[in-house]
């Protein structure tokens, strides 16, 4: 369905070229209406129902509440919106708009993918933890609501109401997330209800295990989980703030039914490198991950879907990939970015620059400073992204390569500050120079400032498709931003680099091939050789981990040229020939090492002979064994096979 863009110059307060729109982005245009939102909502309306011949796109989101409504009374779906005006419209920049709006108006109308959800089903079961002056004001609240149990944290006497039930314990462990949570007790006391007088505690019992739906914790100490206020389901209040316990109150009786819960990662444990053969390898989504929603499980990982919050660092910093995103998928971020930059040089525009900012704070930045101070540069187009913690080198590299001429990201007092601290000077030192920065500001003047005291540099002249996973990309975008150069230094725990050999010290005893995870190093089975691919490997370290020798180390670097996609010879042996047959085995002076170590030394090496089949290929060794004096597979005589005869003849009556 063709899509129809409506135009508002919200009551005249910014240009909007609409017959250079309609000729940029090949998209039919309304006439420019200025005050869509109040005196015109007619046209509004009329363009909303027209829904069924062309798909209207409302260049206004902040209204957004009123076209919703207009669309509910005419029985149509709501309609697309798109923010142009705090986004590009209102600026001080004197520089021609039509560029930046252009773009805009392109990535608005890229397809979206459907996300991937699970439904979680919650039925009420709540758990109160406290103190009694603050747990069992707000179990008489949440009571009739929900399916509520207090524990009580202090040395409390049993309550008299019996409207919810009341425990006293204390926790031992606590997992889970929204609809189902499990915690271990110990020290479990319940309430007693028989007898007259005043209710009693029974004795305490240790071990115990529960299960709920909801945690209200209002213990005012250590929260039971990391960065709880991720923990779907897990809410936490001061105790001493009444309006932060009716807020929790709140929220709690809001939490029963089935909701949605996004996938935000998707997980390839075949090519995850965590470890091999129980030698800890990678394990920067295991240090990473804020909520511990990553365990280990074996040689690769598991993500329970329940306890990720989605903040994408895990992928940011997975060096093979077995992590991704997937809300929305790397393809998509890299799609945006590129339809951006193209539509933005189509429509005139030179040198943009790119603003990543999140869905919250940085989309409040951008409009706080649209209104009340410069607004953005001409020249800066915002991209929003649901996790500003998985924007990664990969992503700023592809904008960098796809003719941005700047990557700035905006950070959110929210946002996990490790991998973007990892991940942007990684991305500097494979930029060949162009900007990256990270912007940690609050101050929507501040945003300003920063974006308009910047020189902006030219981009990248002939710009590039990075396509591919994200190594590939992240290679491809470092050899077109850097040309000429071979190889770049990167720094410390870079997932892409080589590994050095200490010739003198390698045996090939070829441990290190059999465990690593992406195949880099290589063995070849015709002689003793090592043999390495750099574009492969994940510097993931378990072949320096393993190596008895400890000649291994690892070099964190880029190799741009075609030598890093080829094999290359680390170190490399005479074989030894058998000394029966005369076949290829092993290598010379391994096998030299063996003979001087066991011979004669050794009970099983002690005569000559015997020394003589350390040098023999495994065939002749069978052979040399088997037929020597002390055979060790020798046996008794087989017996001789009973017949009929031999039964007969022992029997009596024949």
């Amino acid at each position: 369905m063709p899509k129809r863009l409506i135009l508002c110059d919200c009551s005249d307060s910014q240009p909007i070229d609409a017959t250079g729109l309609e000729q940029a982005t090949g998209l039919a245009c309304s006439r420019l209406h200025s005050a869509l939102c109040t005196a015109e909502q007619g046209a509004a309306a009329k363009a909303i129902a027209a829904g069924g011949t062309d798909e209207p796109i409302i260049c206004c989101t902040q209204e957004h509440r009123i076209f919703e409504e207009l669309a509910a009374d005419l029985g149509v779906e709501p309609p697309a919106m798109l923010d142009l005006r705090d986004r590009a419209g209102w600026t001080d920049d004197t520089a021609p708009l039509l560029p930046k709006m252009s773009a805009l108006v392109a990535e608005a109308t890229l397809p979206a993918r459907p996300d991937k959800s699970v439904d979680v089903t919650s039925e009420g079961l709540c758990l109160i933890i406290g103190g009694a002056d603050a747990a069992l004001p707000a179990a008489e609240r949440l009571a009739p609501i929900l399916g509520v149990t207090v524990l009580l944290t202090d040395d409390s006497a049993p309550p008299e109401s019996r409207d919810f039930d009341t425990i006293s314990a204390r926790i031992t462990a606590a997992t889970g997330a929204l609809g189902g949570f499990n915690l271990r007790l110990d020290a479990l006391r319940q309430i007693d209800p028989g007898g007259r007088g005043a209710l009693s505690w029974t004795a305490p019992r240790d071990g115990a295990e529960t299960a709920c739906d909801i945690i209200l914790d209002l213990t005012g100490g250590t929260p039971l989980f990391p960065a709880h206020e991720k923990r779907e389901g897990y809410l936490r209040a001061d105790p001493g703030s009444l309006h932060a316990v009716a807020d929790a109150i709140l929220a709690a009786s809001q939490l029963i039914g089935t909701f949605e819960k996004p996938l935000y990662v998707a997980l390839e444990p075949l090519i995850c490198a965590h470890s091999r053969a129980e030698q800890t390898g990678c394990s920067k989504c295991l240090d990473i991950c804020p909520t511990g929603a990553i365990t280990p499980a074996g040689d690769h990982v598991s993500i329970d879907p329940m306890i990720c919050a989605g903040c994408g660092a895990c992928a940011a910093r997975c060096p093979s990939g077995a992590i991704t995103y997937d809300a929305p998928p790397p393809d998509m971020i890299l799609r945006r970015i590129q339809t951006l930059a193209s539509a933005y040089r189509r429509a005139g525009g030179a040198a943009p620059r790119l603003l990543v900012h999140d869905a919250g704070f940085g989309a409040e930045m951008i409009r706080l400073a649209a209104r009340h101070g410069r607004g953005l540069p001409a020249d800066v187009i915002p991209l929003e992204v649901s996790a500003l913690a998985g924007f990664g080198h990969a992503e700023i590299l592809a904008a960098l390569a796809s003719g941005f001429a700047e990557v700035s990201v905006l950070l959110s007092p929210t946002t996990e500050r490790d991998a973007p601290d990892q991940e942007v000077p990684l991305a500097q030192a494979m930029a060949g120079g162009h900007p990256v920065r990270l912007l940690d500001l609050s101050d929507p003047d501040a945003l300003c400032d920063a974006l308009y005291d910047q020189s902006t540099p030219p981009p990248l002249a002939e710009p590039v498709l990075p396509m591919g996973n994200r190594r590939q990309v992240a290679r491809l975008a470092a050899r077109a931003l850097n040309p000429g150069t071979e190889t770049l230094d990167l720094p410390a725990a870079a997932p892409y680099g080589a590994v050095l050999v200490n010739e003198d010290a390698c045996t090939l005893c070829l441990s290190c091939v059999s465990l690593c995870p992406s195949g880099a190093l290589m063995d070849n089975e015709d002689k003793p050789q090592l043999r390495f691919q750099e574009d492969a490997c994940l510097q993931c370290g378990i072949c320096a981990t393993i190596c008895p020798e400890k000649a291994i180390t690892l070099a964190p670097r880029m190799d741009l040229t075609d030598a890093a996609l080829t094999q290359v010879v680390l170190n490399e042996e005479e074989p030894f020939a058998c000394v029966e047959c005369g076949v290829l085995f092993g290598s010379k002076s391994t096998v030299e090492r063996i003979t001087e170590k066991l011979a004669g030394k050794h009970a099983m090496f002690g005569t000559s002979d015997a020394a003589r089949m350390i040098q023999m290929c495994e065939n002749c060794r069978i052979n040399a064994q088997f037929n020597a004096a002390d055979n060790p597979f020798a046996a008794s005589p087989r017996p001789r096979v009973r017949t009929t005869e031999d039964y007969l003849s022992k029997r009596k009556d024949h």
